[in-house]
């Protein structure tokens, strides 16, 4: 009986080991995926890409009236 408590217990730590290991591996790949998204520009919102574009355009403007 207690050789057969022992196997089981055995059995959930290394289940509980094995949760662990995936938790800890989401964990990163969740870290990667939210700088790799910052470093695209991904994380910007709809208002903050339409400034961009009117700073770009204002740019261009100067350029053309410059030359």
């Amino acid at each position: 009986m207690n050789l057969r408590l022992d196997i089981d217990v055995q059995i959930i730590r290394k289940g509980k080991n094995k949760a662990k290991e995936d938790l800890d591996s989401l964990k990163t790949d969740y870290k990667k995926l939210h700088l790799s998204k910052r470093t695209a520009g991904l994380g910007k919102n709809l208002e903050r890409w339409r400034e961009e574009v009117q700073e770009e355009k204002n740019k261009v403007y100067k350029w053309e009236r410059k030359f």
